[in-house]
């Protein structure tokens, strides 16, 4: 018999090297610094799928002693390109992506972060080339392994023919950056779902105001939570992100109204 699926099995952490969201100056105006792991922010949330991203130069490769402390994980995807300050270079780190993926089963695809925001990637990557970098992927894997890009919603109206970008990717990773944009998510996420039909859709979570650089609401957690379980019941979107063990260690208290709120829904079965 095969198994339900549950709310946990749709669930991913956002999973970065400790203070990576500090970055160089306090950026966002977080309030301390972070020492938890992404291996350990899997285990504090109780999620076993994970995006491991690269940020601030963390990690470097080779990436065999992360890989290795993820194989507890049912699923992993590593870094394609890393967060805006990463270089473009012209593979990125895709031979590093199938090196892994021989490695290790259950790393099944690789992610484009600050992909749309960073004029330079836009520039650099044009379909064709991501095109080649797909194929490129999977025939050195010896193995069908996803594409997955980040995409804020400030970007929707921001970026020419964004539409032909979407279609090179398999899965579209979508971010409400700004608190102010909560009550956005479902109309934006159908904006997506028109520009590229059939490709499957993960929501990002934030437990912090990234975009306006204070905390968010418990008000707002629960509205984004409750809408990206509500377009998961009904097949609209595949997943939640959880972001991010970087920050779940600062004493913020939708971290904690997060963990609670995973706890109390992860058993839910998902008929879609």
């Amino acid at each position: 018999m095969k198994e339900k699926t549950t709310l946990k099995d749709k669930l991913w952490l956002w999973g970065q090297s400790p203070d990576s969201h500090w970055q160089f100056d306090n950026t966002y105006n977080l309030p301390g610094h972070s020492r938890m792991s992404a291996v350990e922010g899997c285990l504090y949330f109780d999620i076993h799928n994970i995006c491991r991203v690269r940020m601030i130069g963390h990690p470097l490769p080779p990436y065999d002693q992360e890989s290795e402390a993820m194989r507890p994980c049912k699923k992993v995807v590593w870094s394609l390109l890393g967060a805006g300050a990463e270089p473009v270079t012209e593979w990125g780190d895709v031979d590093e992506v199938i090196r892994q993926s021989k490695m290790y089963d259950n790393i099944i695809g690789g992610i484009f972060d600050d992909f749309f925001n960073v004029p330079e990637r836009i520039k650099f990557y044009l379909p064709p080339r991501l095109k080649a970098i797909k194929e490129r992927m999977c025939k050195g894997a010896g193995k069908e392994l996803e594409m997955w890009v980040v995409l804020y919603e400030f970007m929707l109206d921001l970026v020419p023919n964004l539409e032909s970008y979407l279609n090179e990717f398999d899965v579209i990773t979508f971010w409400t950056w700004r608190g102010y944009a909560i009550p956005n998510i479902k109309q934006n996420i159908d904006r997506i779902r028109k520009m590229a039909p059939g490709k499957r859709i993960m929501a990002g979570c934030y437990m912090w105001n990234y975009g306006e650089r204070c905390e968010l609401t418990i008000e707002q957690m629960q509205e984004q939570c409750d809408t990206y379980l509500e377009l998961i019941k009904e097949g609209i979107i595949d997943g939640i992100i959880v972001c991010s063990n970087c920050i779940a260690d600062l004493g913020i208290k939708e971290v904690e109204w997060m963990r609670n709120w995973i706890n109390e829904h992860k058993d839910i079965v998902i008929e879609k």
